[in-house]
């Protein structure tokens, strides 16, 4: 605990400590292009075409990159979206062009720029702070596996995004997208709706065009939640597809992480390259696949708004105008009355275990290894760690019993049963459908960092498929207002692949991931326009 006093200045100092490093450590390397590549109307898989027919070079790439985000990271909209930027990107992007040259690629995704959560590992010079001070120093030298697999394929790690911080598990209270070492990341769509959380800062940056994709991690709607009000693709694969090894934990139970790009099509290519290739999501994507297919519509899961309402329905109508049979379900699943109060107590319990243990285990010099000492941490410095919420989850979290306990397994077995076999596997079996497809989430609110997230009505059922482990992707289904709204995409354990091509054939029903404008707020004039 001897370093923590050394945190002691205010937010803003801190922040903008920050955004300057990122700044000096390459004002010189961000020499635009001549021409300067526009990477704004790039998918994933046009940069990945681009490169292998020599258009631009990764260096070019890169460069534009970097160039973005120093326009409109910590300057212009300001969407505090990148927490740090990797010193080496340029260089290995030089690595990846000698390659290319050679005709000797790791894979399509050799040369191209990717952002990781910050909660995610990587053995870069970049620490992993899940957005905490306290952990301003966890630089581990260690590779989380699916970066090890981005590597692996030549990916470039450009740096870390901004989150909610420790992955929105602190407080009841908290403002999603919020943390003491990023600031709070802007939708840049609108900038005073919430981007979401905790993968806030991925899924802004997808959108923002500051990366070509970006990783994200759920726990429970930390993938879907933020991807579909920034407007791009977010797929929350099975639980268990990608090890979480040398991620910041909440549940392991839960916790997986996930692709977050400007197009399905991306979204296979990144998984591809984080599960090594094994797989071949994006040579097995097959849009004529909802051609007879038989698509559950959750229709229990909207909210009153009529806006979302129409655009869901006009959704379903693009599906049924390829070939799928529309199937409503009105009647939810019944929920046991110990069900949400069982949900958050496997959380609890297994946070506490494991987050003791990654900070035991971290070769980092850090101040803090164990729950107990950041909950300290926090209170020692609260100036910076409190500054808008505070940690009653953590202080709850002190308090579970132990992994062992026959009340957590009760909770778990309780949770599970009601997601996966009286959940999920029940509607798709009772209503002989492949898939189910419902709101991704309500219209994005504005972002109040007085009274915390004041969230709308719910729409969707993502919790479902967060708590049994199964696959989940949200596509844009186009904006209100500005604000983009998204269609979710939920089958059983293993379902992935299937799912990424009954998103890809309902993204090419329409315009795609929605190019952001960057306005201040919503105007009683753009209401007029659906």
């Amino acid at each position: 605990m001897g370093n923590i006093r050394r945190f002691s200045v205010t937010a803003a100092c801190l922040f903008s400590f920050v955004g300057s490093q990122v700044s000096a450590d390459h004002h010189a390397a961000m020499k635009p292009s001549v021409p300067p590549l526009d990477v704004v109307a790039l998918s994933l898989p046009d940069i990945v075409h681009g490169l292998e027919s020599h258009r631009f070079s990764s260096q070019d790439l890169t460069r534009a990159y970097l160039n973005r985000i120093g326009a409109l990271n910590r300057s212009g909209p300001t969407l505090n979206a990148v927490i740090s930027v990797n010193a080496r990107a340029l260089e290995l992007a030089k690595q990846s062009d000698l390659r290319r040259a050679q005709g000797r690629a790791n894979s399509p995704l050799d040369g191209v720029p990717v952002l990781l959560k910050d909660n995610i590992e990587s053995k870069d010079a970049l620490a992993t702070t899940a957005g905490s001070t306290a952990l301003i120093d966890n630089m581990t030298g260690r590779d989380s596996p699916l970066v090890a697999s981005l590597r692996d394929s030549g990916a470039i790690v450009l740096g870390k995004a901004n989150l909610s911080q420790w992955a929105n598990f602190r407080s009841s209270h908290s403002v999603s997208g919020w943390s003491a070492v990023g600031g709070l990341v802007k939708n840049p769509h609108v900038l005073d709706r919430q981007a979401c959380g905790s993968s806030s800062g991925s899924a802004a940056a997808a959108a923002a065009s500051l990366a070509a994709g970006a990783v994200g991690t759920e726990t429970n709607g930390s993938i879907i939640c933020p991807s579909q009000v920034n407007g791009v693709v977010g797929l929350k694969p099975t639980h268990g597809l990608l090890a979480v090894d040398y991620i910041v934990p909440i549940a392991a139970t839960q916790d997986t992480a996930g692709p977050i790009t400007k197009s399905v099509a991306g979204a296979a290519l990144m998984l591809d390259g984080m599960t090594g290739w094994e797989n071949d999501y994006f040579s097995g994507l097959d849009a004529s696949v909802v051609n007879g297919m038989r698509i559950g519509i959750l229709d229990y899961s909207r909210n009153d708004n009529p806006r979302l309402n129409a655009r869901f329905d006009k959704a379903i109508a693009r599906l049924q105008a390829v070939g799928a049979e529309i199937v409503h379900i009105e009647t939810a699943p019944d929920i046991p009355p110990a069900f949400y109060s069982a949900s958050r107590k496997v959380l609890e319990i297994e946070f506490k275990a494991l987050l003791d243990e990654y900070l035991a285990e971290s070769p980092a010099d850090i101040p803090i290894r164990n729950l107990a000492e950041l909950v300290a941490f926090n209170t020692d410095n609260a100036e910076i760690e409190h500054a808008i919420f505070g940690q009653d989850i953590f202080e709850s979290a002190l308090g579970q019993p132990a992994l062992s306990s026959v009340e957590y397994q009760d909770a778990l077995t309780l949770i599970r049963d009601t997601t996966r076999v009286r959940g999920i596997d029940a509607l798709l079996d009772a209503h002989n459908v492949q898939v189910l497809m419902a709101p991704s989430g309500p219209v994005s609110p504005r972002a109040d960092v007085v009274n915390g997230d004041v969230w709308p009505a719910w729409a969707g059922a993502g919790s479902m498929a967060a708590i049994s482990g199964y696959p989940n992707i949200t596509v844009p289904m186009g904006t209100i207002a500005g604000v983009p709204v998204g269609a979710s995409f939920m089958g059983s354990a293993g379902a992935d692949a299937l799912l990424l091509s009954v998103a890809l054939a309902f993204e090419k029903t329409g315009g795609g991931s929605p190019v952001p404008t960057y306005k201040p707020t919503v105007n009683a004039g753009d209401m007029s326009v659906l």
